[in-house]
């Protein structure tokens, strides 16, 4: 079998995995604690996540919705961008019995703050959920712990074994594990405030922080253009697994490509060639324009497209370079896609406040 650097990998584009942040991860335990990892985390869901009765209301696609509680949906200070689901992290579909999605947020740092960006998990079932911070820990020249907001984009997600992968646009994208899921003790009476003070820990008022252990930083070959991971989805089709990243772009000259990159299915990590560096299977030039998300479902590709915060959006499917375009087949401002292969549905986020949705879809909708 070839290796990452080898045909049949594409050149041009490369990704490569930095060192893992050990030491770092382990001095925040000090500080907080044994990680309560993702068992904790869901048996300490606290905001609920209501079932709207009408979904198909919002969408010709759409076949379930749930919002976000009254804050949440109306906050203009996170937007929420990716999602993924226990689909993708479990062959069964479930984390402990639980049917979960998790999203992203990014922070618009409208108030002068930014915050980085953070993670949702919801229990669909339980109709409840719960945000938990990226943060990214660092042993300064002296040793002494110093915590940093992760600051990307967070455009997409994919939750690959005990991995969330997170776009993070031109650096590449950013992994964390969900075992390293922690609590933050004590109530935080700073939620402007991120940083250690003593054995206290301000985490901009969340209760679960999520340190970031590696990034795979974007690579590009003399000659060629650098890729952009805006959105980022698992594609089970394929044995082993891979993972698919795609670009936005709303400049007519700017490129709209989307790449195939092998998993390794021992380790949910990308695959790396003797050069140490993980190429894409496939690069594929015919991506949508203002494509905010892409997945890979029935041995088609099916791409969001936002029409603003007032118009409906759209769903393309088919190949690249020749998708066929749905309208109005999700509510405004969709962004990232997810399949869920045992229910043949799609699901996808919108993020504009008061007219944020998590939405699932029926596949065979766009055949």
């Amino acid at each position: 079998m070839s290796t990452a650097s080898e045909s049949p990998y594409v050149q041009g584009v490369h990704l490569e995995r930095t060192d893992e942040n050990v030491r770092e991860i382990a001095a925040l335990a000090g500080v907080l604690g044994e990680p309560a990892g993702i068992g904790g985390l869901l048996d300490d869901l606290k905001w609920p996540a209501r079932r709207s009765r009408a979904p198909r209301l919002l969408g010709r696609a759409v076949r379930e919705a749930w919002r976000w509680d009254d804050y949440d949906e109306r906050d203009e200070l996170w937007y929420p961008q990716g999602i993924s689901t226990s689909a993708d992290s479990s062959d069964t579909g479930d984390i402990q019995g639980r049917r979960v999605v998790v999203t992203t947020w990014y922070s618009t740092g409208k108030d002068g703050i930014k915050r980085g960006s953070r993670v949702t998990f919801v229990d669909l079932d339980a109709g409840n959920y719960r945000h938990v911070l990226l943060v990214v820990p660092v042993l300064d020249k002296t040793g002494q712990l110093v915590l940093k907001p992760m600051n990307i984009h967070a455009g997409g997600i994919v939750w690959a074994g005990p991995y969330l992968h997170v776009a993070a646009t031109n650096r590449g994208f950013v992994t964390a594990r969900v075992d390293d899921i922690m609590r933050v003790p004590g109530d935080d009476d700073h939620p402007d405030q991120l940083g250690i003070e003593g054995r206290l820990l301000h985490s901009f008022g969340h209760r679960y922080v999520l340190p970031v252990r590696f990034t795979y930083q974007a690579h590009t070959d003399e000659g060629h253009e650098k890729l952009r991971y805006s959105f980022m989805s698992l594609d089970r089709s394929s044995d082993p697994p891979g993972l698919v990243a795609g670009e936005y772009a709303a400049n007519p000259d700017a490129t709209t490509r989307l790449a195939r990159y092998r998993l390794d299915p021992s380790t949910w990590q990308l695959s790396v060639g003797d050069d140490g560096f993980s190429r894409p299977l496939a690069l594929d030039d015919g991506g949508v324009r203002r494509m905010q998300g892409a997945v890979i479902a029935a041995g088609r590709y099916h791409v969001t497209v936002s029409n603003g915060p007032w118009g409906p959006g759209t769903v393309y499917a088919g190949r690249p370079g020749s998708m066929k375009r749905h309208r109005w087949a999700l509510p405004m401002g969709p962004e990232d896609l997810s399949y869920w292969p045992s229910t043949d549905r799609l699901w996808s986020i919108t993020e504009h406040p008061r007219r944020r949705w998590i939405v699932s879809m029926d596949r065979a909708f766009f055949s």
